[in-house]
């Protein structure tokens, strides 16, 4: 069960519902998802995150489906169910192959897996990889 309600279209406030009518309009979709319907209870946080994402998720140095992939690997690296499932969406929308999920999860896994045991080790950073 859900600690906050969630705030639907025909309940929202004015200011809420011109957010969620950018979300849709720039997702091209006709419904709202839960995460931002939670957020619409501090409406506030609502823009300010919509606002956000719609900046670092559009097209730009990095193509929209490697952004969504490195938004997979932080969501699964930080354990958080409903971004793995909202982002793998978005890239499987945005192109991403099965193949490509699979290879993405083995990286995860490896990056998590020699993160730590350098963090535990304390390996000195090599002076090559300085900058």
């Amino acid at each position: 069960m859900a600690m906050h309600q969630s705030v639907e279209y025909t309940e929202a406030t004015a200011e809420v519902r011109a957010v969620y009518d950018d979300i849709m309009a720039t997702r091209k979709t006709d419904w709202i998802n839960n995460f931002w319907k939670v957020l619409a209870n501090d409406p506030v946080t609502l823009r300010r995150t919509w606002e956000s994402i719609k900046q670092i998720m559009a097209p730009g140095a990095l193509d929209p489906l490697i952004k969504e992939m490195i938004y997979i690997a932080v969501s699964v690296t930080n354990q958080c169910p409903y971004c793995v499932a909202s982002h793998t969406a978005s890239a499987r929308n945005k192109g991403m192959t099965d193949a490509m999920f699979h290879a993405l999860m083995a990286v995860i896994g490896m990056a998590n897996e020699t993160n730590r045991l350098a963090s535990g080790y304390q390996v000195e950073i090599d002076e090559q990889f300085k900058q």
